[in-house]
């Protein structure tokens, strides 16, 4: 008798789980969503840049995504421009927007979440913010680390941004795709120093960095960004 309850609590539990899943994705897509995913953190928590007391408690991570506008990123050509400078800001404060509200719809549901900013540095020296939000949306299944050393998915390429929320919530946990860039190489053709190599592993961030900063010298941009390779890897989507 007890074996069977046991059995049934955890059935009970797993239906529970995909219950949780399909109804936080919905509410995610109702708020204007693209890209959602759920991530196990227990083995990589330990390496965020945050007080490990609260994350004590949590143990998973929503990771949702936002495409960008692909008429904005066909405005660049050799360095970022002003227009996509103001579209990277307010895709982050939607981002930013959106994971306040599904942290505050999980807690609703009395349990715990953390919104991540979807944007902000913690530590300059290494670049580094609280977390990688690109390291999340990989754990949850939502594309691939490319040649580019961004995420890549299926459906919109790298031209998406990301934020990410802890909980604690019972959610399905979604699993990393097995896929890479193939023979695809257009973000090595149109990097402006030849940061990106055949092999994602041989990305030279610290000649990106330097260009980055260079852009942000020039004063065409007010962050380190660039949107060349964003623009370049879209998924294979063909546009006009």
């Amino acid at each position: 008798m007890l074996s069977r309850f046991r059995v049934n609590g955890l059935a009970g539990f797993e239906m529970d789980k995909n219950k949780n899943y399909v109804t936080l994705k919905k509410y995610c897509r109702g708020l204007g969503i693209d890209l959602f995913g759920v991530a196990n953190i227990k083995e990589i928590k330990k390496d965020f840049l945050i007080s490990q007391e609260p994350l004590q408690k949590l143990d998973k991570a929503v990771s949702l995504g936002v495409r960008l506008s692909v008429s904005i990123l066909e405005e660049i050509r050799d360095c970022p421009t002003r227009l996509y400078f103001h579209h990277y800001r307010t895709v982050n404060a939607f981002l930013d927007q959106a994971a306040l509200k599904v942290g505050n719809f999980i807690q609703d549901e009395s349990y715990v979440a953390m919104p991540i900013p979807a944007s902000q540095i913690v530590d300059w020296q290494n670049q580094k913010g609280h977390l990688s939000h690109k390291q999340i949306g990989y754990l949850a299944g939502l594309g691939w680390i490319g040649r580019n050393n961004l995420l890549v998915s299926k459906e919109f390429g790298s031209q998406f941004r990301l934020v990410t929320v802890l909980t604690n919530m019972p959610l399905k946990i979604d699993k990393p795709i097995k896929q890479n860039c193939g023979d695809c190489k257009l973000c090595l053709e149109v990097c402006p120093v030849q940061a990106i190599k055949e092999n994602p592993l041989d990305f030279d961030h610290l000649k990106c960095f330097e260009k980055l900063k260079d852009f942000q010298k020039q004063r065409l941009v007010e962050q380190y960004i660039c949107g060349i390779c964003v623009k370049a890897c879209n998924g294979g989507v063909k546009h006009g």
